[in-house]
């Protein structure tokens, strides 16, 4: 089975194709950018597709991350990946992005558990926690620092992400054993692919699920009546993440928080 993968969430742009039989992507290209998703992703696709024998029609499935991330940037891989799968007739898989930042750390099979921290601004982050066999204790959510360092208990802890500095931080202070591992915001976009394969469609969905609202809001008087209901996304709902789920997404800045 082969499978496209799509990342938008954080500050960068990025895309690969894998197959279930390869330990790494048949194409891919990931380029850093705080904004211009939008103008970006389209273009990176077609060339990441070109590489690829057979083209679109080659395809299986198509994951995309789903959040956390910039509501702007979750928007654009969401529609483009919907797009693609709608145009060659492939379910459409969800991936939570705190899952694909995770998974490389719980991969390498070593004691104790791993956190995932995006900086959320204002002292905040949005975090999972997850057992050494994968399984999330702690569902996506917006913490305080404060709070996740409690949340991690006696340790040790692995930490990844952006905000994993904060908790660090926050959690030596209290004298616990916990270490960041690796120095990436954005996700590995082979990691993306390889949840998109293992996960079952009919769990995860590709659709943002919101844990804050955005930071930026029309003026009541300037809405439109009834725009609320008339096609906007979720929120607020969504499982628990494992390796085979979308899990909670929100609205998560990238290392440099956006919107």
């Amino acid at each position: 089975m082969k499978i496209l993968a799509i990342d938008t969430a954080l500050p960068a742009v990025s895309a690969c194709v894998l197959d279930t039989d390869d330990l790494n992507p048949e194409s891919f290209e990931s380029i850093p950018m705080e904004r211009g998703h939008a103008e970006a992703l389209l273009p990176l696709i077609d060339r990441v597709m070109a590489r690829v024998e057979g083209g679109f029609a080659s395809i299986d499935r198509v994951a995309v991350t789903v959040g956390p991330g910039s509501f702007t940037g979750l928007r654009v891989g969401i529609a483009a990946a919907r797009a693609i799968g709608l145009a060659c007739r492939v379910p459409v898989i969800g991936v939570s992005t705190l899952a694909a930042l995770a998974a490389p750390l719980i991969l390498a099979d070593q004691p104790g558990m791993v956190g995932v921290a995006i900086d959320a601004r204002h002292d905040q982050v949005y975090f999972a926690g997850f057992g050494a066999d994968g399984r999330a204790f702690l569902p996506p959510r917006i913490m305080s620092v404060r709070d996740v360092a409690r949340a991690l208990g006696n340790g040790p802890a692995r930490l990844a992400g952006s905000g994993a500095a904060f908790v660090a931080q926050e959690a030596r202070a209290k004298g616990l054993n916990v270490e960041i591992v690796g120095n990436s915001v954005t996700p590995d976009i082979a990691y993306v692919a390889r949840l998109g394969l293992i996960a079952d469609p009919a769990h995860a969905p590709a659709r943002p699920v919101y844990l804050k609202p955005a930071d930026a809001k029309p003026q009541q008087s300037k809405t439109i009546p009834l725009a609320e209901s008339a096609g906007e996304l979720q929120t607020g709902t969504g499982p628990a993440v494992t390796a085979d789920e979308g899990g909670e997404a929100g609205s998560a800045p990238p290392a440099a928080a956006i919107d």
